[in-house]
C-alpha cells in the first residue's frame, strides 16, 4: 500500500523501517503490506465495500487486505460510516486502534465482523492499481505482490506499529534515495523501481490519474548468465539500476 500526500518537495509516501530481526527484508524501508487473509475473500464483504460490486473477488480481496494491513502496521484506516462522504474522524480513529487493531493482528476479528460492529464501509473505491511484481523463480521464498496507492486521509496520522516495523517516514523519492545511497536506510530493488516510477508525479492527483490510465504489466525479473534481464519497456520503469548502500563505518 503506497499511502500517498502532498508536500512542500512534492509528492510523498508513508514507508516503515522493517524490524531487523524479521526474516523476509529485515531492516528494510518498505511500503505497508502483507498477506491476503482467507476471511478477506469472503463475498459478503461486497456489501461493506464501496463499489464493492464493481471488483472480481480477487482484486476486493486484496483491496481489503490493503486496508487491512494499512490499519494494523501504519494506523490510517481508509474506511468511512456506512454511507457518508467522509473518512472516519481522528476521535472514531483513537477508539478503533485500540478496539481493534491488536484483534486484527491476532485474527480474534475479521474485516467482515470489523465493518458490521462499527457500520463501516470500506474505502476500496480510493485504491487504485500502480504495480504488480512477482519474485524470481531463482529465489527459494517467493511471493506475488500488488501495489495500490491511496490518497491518505488528511487528518489521519500514520505511525509505526513497534513491532514489525521499527521506524516510519513520509518521504518523498529524491529523500528516499539520498538515504540509500548515504547507508542511511536500505530499500530492495522493486521498491527503488516503483519509487522512482511514484516521483514521476509532481502531484498526488496526477499519480492516481496517470495509474489509473496505465496498463499494469505483471513483473517477473529474469537472469540471464547472472545478470538480470532489463524490465519490460512497456512496464514504465526508467530506473532499472540496483543502488548499493554506501557503507557506513
Amino acid at each position: 500500500m503506497m499511502l500517498l500526500r502532498d508536500g512542500s518537495q512534492g509528492i510523498e509516501t508513508f514507508m516503515v523501517v522493517r524490524n531487523a530481526g524479521i526474516e523476509f527484508m529485515g531492516g528494510a524501508m518498505v511500503f505497508p503490506g502483507g498477506r491476503v487473509d482467507p476471511a478477506d475473500h469472503d463475498s459478503a464483504l461486497q456489501a461493506h465495500a464501496r463499489d464493492g460490486h464493481l471488483y472480481d473477488p480477487d482484486d476486493l480481496a486484496l483491496r481489503i487486505a490493503g486496508i487491512r494491513e494499512t490499519f494494523e502496521e501504519a494506523g490510517v484506516l481508509l474506511a468511512r460510516p456506512k454511507g457518508q462522504r467522509d473518512f472516519v474522524s481522528v476521535d472514531q480513529l483513537e477508539r478503533l486502534r485500540e478496539t481493534y487493531a491488536a484483534a486484527l493482528i491476532r485474527g480474534d476479528i475479521s474485516m467482515l465482523e470489523f465493518a458490521k460492529a462499527e457500520s463501516l464501509e470500506w474505502a476500496t473505491d480510493v485504491l487504485v492499481k500502480f504495480a504488480h511484481w512477482i519474485t524470481p523463480e531463482i529465489r527459494p521464498k517467493r511471493f506475488d505482490t500488488h501495489f495500490y496507492l491511496a490518497p491518505a486521509p488528511i487528518d489521519h496520522i500514520a505511525l509505526h506499529d513497534g513491532h514489525e516495523s521499527v521506524d516510519s517516514v513520509w518521504t518523498t523519492t529524491q529523500q528516499a534515495f539520498e538515504d540509500m545511497r548515504s547507508g542511511h536506510r536500505t530499500i530492495v530493488f522493486p521498491t527503488q523501481c516503483n519509487l522512482a516510477k511514484l516521483g514521476e508525479s509532481p502531484t498526488v492527483k496526477e499519480a492516481l490519474s496517470t495509474a489509473k490510465a496505465s496498463r499494469i504489466v505483471t513483473i517477473l525479473p529474469e537472469f540471464k548468465d547472472g545478470k538480470r534481464v532489463p524490465l519490460p519497456t512497456d512496464a514504465g520503469y526508467k530506473h532499472q539500476e540496483i543502488i548499493t548502500p554506501k557503507i557506513q563505518k
